[in-house]
């Protein structure tokens, strides 16, 4: 099926488990078995819109059972479950019928293996969808944006022209990192509203007009007397308007900008065929504008060649390129293999956002001196000053070169932990960023480490490289900070499940880094510069 060919809205996406249907208590109840207790408000983040891989693993953590093993007796539990006790949930099959009825498209997007997702299917009818994209379709699942991604390609539509139904929060971020508008409809975890989403207590009333609204704008629909609460849970709804953000008098919505931060791991050719998988990955993450770092001197402008994108190169190692148009340019050859460059780019009408690229000294390296050494926190600490210089050197570039209003974003290769991560130390270089009032997006969207460490080194260095055998101190060492912006969502990237070194010319993710991903909602126009 072709996306709709009048309508704004080209296809709508529904999660499965406890959006379309009422299995997020049966799958509860099923690693609730398997586990051998209750599960709490604890274990919600790691138990709802997962993949059954990753509760299986979660679990091998805590009971020391093999993983192989658990992800088995989880998915007999379940779709045992899934056979005797599936229910539609409120208004699904009527959104679903008034959805056909008018011609849009719509697919099944679900972390659930196909097993299972081919039950639900046959009991609300599989001519529905148009597309199914089930855990064994994608690489990576939620929260990545993956599956979304491939539901979209599959239809042939924009992500953007798409509204994304979900349940979940880990669900929400998957289709917001993709760029779809999302409607949540809580099942057993609030889910707050935010800029490009709306949260309902149930599908009933749902109609195509309001779900082409929230992709069109359409200023009599976003604003019908809908029951459209501003944050709900399974208990029920809180007041209020309802209606998605609007900026200025218009009913045009505040753009995106999604910003990834890459070290192309000199360039990439330790991987075969890397130029290809670099463009690639980059297509695959929606990334409107890359930091790029180790860039062996071609790698900036090549990639905006295949993409047909704007670019900057600086030096011999780093580069910005960007679906957006380039307007401003800081930084030329003189730029060494460490230091900053940086652009300015023009999102919208009255829409910039200066856009920075940084790479620190890579020695001596802190995790190392920690993990091997035993140095302590003063230590640790004095032993950044090349950084810490470099990162002052940094921040003074973007302070000359910024304007009144136009919001920053610093992205980069830091070679050293964050203070956010590991409090033990005051790591200096990213609290100078902060102090310079550039916020962590990564960590404003995962604020706790233990839960979230988000490290991006390595995932290819498992083992030290001495040969010693001594496991490789893994990190976050690389970031997308930001002032004047909004975060909606963050996370790490790496395509595939690369192997480790030095077995790795055949990876698809041509990286000894993992990427940093950061969608952004750009601030009201009144509070930007109008140039």
């Amino acid at each position: 099926m072709t996306p709709h060919p009048r309508l704004p809205l080209q296809a709508v996406l529904f999660d499965m488990d406890g959006t379309l249907v009422d299995t997020e208590r049966l799958w509860w109840e099923a690693v609730e078995h398997v586990a051998g207790r209750p599960l709490t408000d604890v274990d919600r983040p790691e138990v709802l819109g997962r993949p059954v891989e990753h509760t299986a693993a979660w679990l091998a953590d805590t009971t020391g059972r093999p993983a192989p093993d658990l992800s088995a007796a989880l998915h007999r539990e379940f779709a045992e479950r899934v056979r005797t006790g599936i229910v539609p949930r409120p208004g699904a099959l009527d959104l679903l019928d008034a959805l056909a009825r008018d011609g849009v498209p719509t697919a099944l997007v679900t972390a659930s293996p196909r097993a299972v997702a081919g039950t639900v299917l046959d009991a609300l009818g599989a001519d529905r969808f148009a597309v199914a994209v089930t855990a064994d379709d994608t690489a990576v699942s939620k929260p990545a944006p993956d599956p979304y991604l491939a539901a979209c390609h599959a239809l042939g539509a924009e992500p953007a022209a798409c509204v994304a139904i979900e349940d979940t929060q880990t669900g929400v971020s998957s289709a917001e990192a993709a760029g779809c508008a999302v409607l949540a409809v809580p099942s057993l975890a609030p889910i707050a509203a935010a800029p490009g989403r709306i949260v309902r207590a149930s599908l009933v009333g749902v109609t195509t007009r309001e779900l082409n609204a929230m992709v069109a704008r359409e200023p009599s629909a976003v604003n019908a007397p809908a029951p459209w609460p501003t944050a709900v849970g399974p208990a029920g709804a809180a007041p209020g308007p309802g209606v998605t953000a609007k900026e200025g008098p218009g009913p045009t919505a505040a753009p995106r900008l999604r910003v990834m931060t890459w070290n192309l791991w000199l360039g990439g050719a330790q991987v075969n065929g890397h130029r290809a998988k670099q463009v690639r990955a980059v297509l695959d993450s929606g990334a409107d504008v890359v930091g790029l770092q180790e860039t062996a001197g071609t790698a900036t402008r090549e990639l905006a060649g295949a993409l047909g994108w704007h670019h900057h190169t600086a030096g011999e190692n780093l580069g910005v390129i960007s679906r957006h148009p380039i307007t401003v340019r800081h930084g030329g050859p003189d730029v060494g293999f460490y230091g900053s460059a940086g652009v300015r780019i023009r999102v919208g009408p009255g829409r910039e956002v200066d856009v920075w690229t940084a790479h620190l000294h890579y020695t001596p390296y802190g995790p190392y001196e920690s993990a091997f050494d035993g140095l302590g926190a003063a230590e640790l600490v004095v032993h950044e000053e090349v950084r810490l210089a470099q990162m002052q050197d940094a921040l003074r570039r973007i302070a000359d070169a910024g304007d009144d209003g136009v919001p920053v974003v610093l992205v980069g290769d830091f070679n050293c932990p964050s203070h956010l991560d590991r409090p033990d130390v005051d790591w200096p270089v990213t609290r100078a960023a902060e102090e310079a009032g550039l916020r962590d997006s990564f960590r404003e969207a995962h604020p706790d480490p233990r839960l979230a460490p988000g490290h991006t080194w390595s995932p290819v260095h498992v083992l030290h490289e001495d040969g010693s055998g001594r496991p490789e101190p893994q990190d976050r060492i690389d970031y997308v900070l930001h002032r004047g912006l909004r975060v909606v969502a963050s996370r790490t990237y790496v395509a595939g499940t690369p192997r480790a070194w030095p077995d790795v010319t055949d990876n698809d993710w041509p990286s000894d880094h993992a990427a940093v991903v950061t969608t952004f909602v750009l601030p009201d126009l009144g509070r930007t510069a109008g140039r």
